[in-house]
């Protein structure tokens, strides 16, 4: 576990109230509170969800202005075939700003996406979510309940390879299983990759493809007392999906700035340029703005959705039930068994002309026998009436 600097800023806590001012002091409780959350910090679990190549590594290190996430080493991507199964990493570190401590943890998901057949690959994904749900439900149900280790993921990086047409079948279906589990917040990896005018088409395509087929995404709360945090909050989500732009170099601009971003003949891509990417509107909505709302849905939706179909099913203190059967595994069966019955079919036609033939072969020979049986019986007669003429005495005629 690694100790670094986030971006994050944390409010100062509001004025205390005096002893000596009236009323009850109830008022005092919010400073109580903020004592206790500053004391014990936070834990807070992004998953980064997509294909490799499309920057999640150096996504996540951009936006903790740190080093989180090691990148590949390149030069070794040949040495150890990759496995054809989707793999699930995670990754810890602790952030501290202002003397506010966050436990954050980065669940990475190698292999996803990387195959010419990526049929089921979210299904390791989806255990590992449902994994999570179901381990802290089981601690809760324990007698002792501290030290309750929480890996419930707060929110669900899904990167979409910047194709300019629109989300693919496979975006489809695992965005379809992700929204009902986790807070899914799509993002639209290397913006710098598209004009423009290719972004804004590709970004509406989405929208219109997320609508129709009803895929769940988070969408944080708009109204709020304040009018300006309603116009921010607004222009948060218009933004959606998010176009980013991931990299931990500094270049210097055409106007002699220095600025995180990535240098091109014709310019400065500029990560944290509002005309560039959208990534300082997603860093608000992950970190400055949202972070405890996106802790709160896990807890109060995601979370009680979980534990109330687990209740209605099973008892209290009972292990879950057997999980679905693996979609894989059970077309895997279902071709095996087809082949067996195939077979099986197969013999039993050869076995019935065998049997038939054995047959037709009985009803010659018995026939053949019945023949023979008669030629015996004939000839038997002849043998009778042979002897009988022999022996008779012959008579003699006066």
């Amino acid at each position: 576990m690694t100790s670094v600097v986030s971006p994050m800023e944390v409010a100062p806590p509001p004025p205390p109230v005096p002893i000596t001012s009236s009323g009850t002091g109830i008022a005092n409780l919010p400073n109580q509170r903020h004592k206790i959350v500053a004391k014990n910090g936070a834990n807070f679990t992004v998953m980064v969800c997509g294909e490799s190549g499309v920057g999640k590594t150096t996504f996540v290190n951009t936006l903790f202005t740190s080093t989180i996430k090691e990148p590949k080493n390149l030069s070794k991507r040949r040495v150890k075939t990759p496995n054809k199964t989707v793999q699930i990493q995670i990754t810890k570190a602790e952030l501290e700003e202002k003397m506010f401590k966050v436990k954050l943890t980065i669940i990475d998901t190698p292999g996803f996406g990387d195959y010419v057949n990526n049929r089921h690959s979210w299904i390791p994904i989806v255990d590992f979510l449902d994994d999570q749900h179901e381990k802290y439900m089981r601690q809760e149900q324990q007698p002792c309940r501290k030290g309750v280790m929480d890996m419930r993921v707060h929110a669900c990086l899904y990167f979409i390879k910047p194709s300019g047409h629109t989300l693919s079948p496979l975006d489809i279906e695992v965005m379809k299983r992700l929204g009902s589990r986790v807070n899914l917040i799509p993002v639209i990896a290397k913006a710098d990759t598209l004009t423009p005018s290719d972004l804004s088409k590709f970004k509406q395509n989405i929208r219109e493809v997320i609508s129709a087929q009803n895929i769940q995404v988070y969408s944080c709360p708009i109204e709020s007392d304040d009018e300006a945090t309603t116009k921010r909050n607004m222009n948060i989500m218009q933004a959606l999906p998010f176009a980013v732009i991931g990299s931990t170099q500094d270049v210097v601009t055409q106007d002699g700035r220095k600025v995180k971003g990535r240098e091109y003949s014709w310019g400065v891509a500029e990560v944290e340029n509002d005309e560039h990417c959208d990534f300082r509107k997603l860093r608000s909505l992950l970190i400055r703005t949202h972070m405890l709302d996106l802790i709160t849905t896990t807890e109060e939706n995601h979370y009680e959705n979980y534990r109330q179909s687990q209740m209605e099913t099973r008892k209290f203190g009972d292990p879950r039930a057997t999980p679905n059967e693996n979609a894989k595994f059970k077309e895997e069966e279902d071709l095996l068994r087809r082949r067996f019955t195939e077979q099986v079919k197969s013999e039993e036609s050869r076995f019935r002309a065998w049997e038939q033939q054995l047959l037709s072969e009985r009803d010659r020979l018995h026939k053949e026998l019945e023949q023979q049986s008669e030629k015996v019986k004939e000839l038997q007669a002849d043998i009778d009436s042979y002897y009988y003429q022999r022996d008779s005495p012959k008579t003699i005629r006066k």
